[in-house]
C-alpha cells in the first residue's frame, strides 16, 4: 500500500523540477509557482460546499448570498497570494564548507521590485531523509538542536533587497548536492497556500570529522628554544639573524653602533622570527587501519598545524588530477588548511 503514494511522490518531485531548471539564481512566476488550498483553506472550502448545498436545499436567498461572499472572498486570496510570491528573485551567493554531521551554510539574495513589501514568506531546505533527521535530533546536543530550529527562516518583511543563511545538514564527507529549497505563503488571509520549488546547480564539499590521534608519536612539534636545522624564519623583531652593510634610508635604529665605535663601519643590524619546522602530512603515516579514518585524522592534523602555525603539506594517495599541483604546495596558517581541507572532501 505505500509503494503508490512513494510513486506518486516521485513522479510528483520529477514534474516540479522539469519546471525549474537547475541554476544559481531562478525568478518565480506561473511556470513555476504552484498554488492550493492551506489546511485552514480546505475548512474554508468545505464551509462554501455547506453553504450553497444548504441554499439551493432550502431556496434561503441570504445563505447562497453568504455563499457568493465567501465565493468572492476566496477568490480574491486566490489573485492576492499567488501575486505576493510571483515576480520574487532568489540567488545564491555563498556556500561554505563544513566537517561530517555539522551543516553547511547557504547565503542567498533576496530580490523584490514590487512597491509594497512581501511579507510572510517561509524559506527552508527539504530534507532528503526524515528518519535520519530524527535520529540525528534524538541523538544530537544543544547547539545541534539550535541549528534544526533555524532551518528554516521566515522573512516577516521583504523591500527590495535582504540577505539570509540557511543550515543544510550533512552526513557524510564529499560532495553534497545541495536540496531543493522551498519557498511559501499563505499571506494574506491563509486560506490559500502559495509555493515555490529553487533547484541550485552549486553543491558543497564535506570534509571528514577531525579524529585526534597519538600526535606526539608521529610528529613532534618543535618549539621556538630547540628548532631543528631545517627550521624556517621569517622576518621580524624577535631573534638576532644576521649583519648587513648599512644602506642609505635604513632605520638609524637598526645601526650597530658598536661596530661603528670601533671603527669597523656601519652595519644594520637584522632579525628574523622563527615560524616552526615544516612538517609533511603523509596518508601513510597516518595510524588508522581504514582509509575514512586516516583522512579524518589528516583533518586533524592539517587544523593543528594551521593554527599553530607550522609550515606543512599534505600527501594523498589517488588524488584528483585537478588537485596534483596543489598537493606538492607548501603552506601555513588557517587558510591553507581550508584547502587541504577540500582537498580531504575531494578525495577518492
Amino acid at each position: 500500500m505505500s509503494l503508490l503514494p512513494k510513486a506518486f511522490t516521485l513522479a510528483a518531485n520529477r514534474w516540479f523540477a522539469s519546471r525549474a531548471p537547475t541554476s544559481d539564481s531562478a525568478a518565480l512566476n506561473l511556470r513555476n509557482v504552484y498554488i492550493f488550498f492551506s489546511r485552514e483553506g480546505l475548512l474554508f472550502a468545505v464551509l462554501l460546499i455547506i453553504t450553497f448545498i444548504a441554499g439551493i436545499n432550502y431556496g434561503n436567498n441570504l445563505v447562497l448570498g453568504l455563499c457568493f461572499y465567501l465565493i468572492s472572498v476566496w477568490l480574491i486570496s486566490f489573485h492576492v497570494t499567488f501575486a505576493h510570491i510571483s515576480g520574487l528573485k532568489v540567488r545564491l551567493l555563498d556556500v561554505t564548507m563544513a566537517e561530517a554531521g555539522a551543516p553547511v551554510w547557504v547565503t542567498l539574495q533576496l530580490r523584490s521590485e514590487n512597491r509594497q513589501p512581501r511579507r510572510q514568506l517561509l524559506f527552508s531546505f527539504e530534507q532528503a531523509d526524515e528518519q535520519k533527521k530524527n535520529k540525528a535530533n534524538k541523538n544530537s546536543n544543544r547547539h545541534n538542536n539550535r541549528i534544526e530550529n533555524q532551518s528554516s527562516i521566515m522573512v516577516t518583511k521583504l523591500q527590495d533587497e535582504q540577505i539570509i543563511r540557511l543550515p543544510v545538514q550533512t552526513h557524510v564527507r564529499g560532495q553534497l548536492e545541495l536540496p531543493r529549497l522551498t519557498i511559501k505563503t499563505v499571506y494574506p488571509l491563509g486560506i490559500m497556500r502559495a509555493w515555490s520549488y529553487v533547484y541550485f546547480a552549486r553543491t558543497a564539499w564535506v570534509y571528514p570529522k577531525p579524529e585526534a590521534f597519538d600526535w606526539q608519536a608521529q610528529y613532534a612539534i618543535a618549539s621556538q628554544e630547540d628548532l631543528p636545522t631545517g627550521a624556517q624564519y621569517r622576518q621580524g623583531q624577535d631573534d638576532f639573524e644576521r649583519l648587513d652593510s648599512y644602506i642609505e634610508g635604513e632605520s638609524l635604529a637598526r645601526v650597530s653602533w658598536g661596530h661603528v665605535a670601533r671603527g669597523q663601519g656601519m652595519l644594520t643590524k637584522h632579525f628574523a622570527d622563527p615560524v616552526g619546522h615544516e612538517q609533511t602530512l603523509d596518508y601513510a603515516d597516518m595510524p588508522a587501519a581504514h582509509h575514512e579514518q586516516k583522512l579524518a585524522q589528516l583533518a586533524h592534523g592539517a587544523l593543528t598545524l594551521g593554527q599553530l602555525g607550522v609550515p606543512f603539506n599534505m600527501c594523498l594517495p589517488n588524488e584528483a588530477p585537478s588537485d596534483v599541483s596543489s598537493a606538492a604546495m607548501m603552506g601555513e596558517g588557517d587558510s591553507f588548511a581550508q584547502v587541504c581541507l577540500l582537498r580531504l572532501a575531494k578525495s577518492l
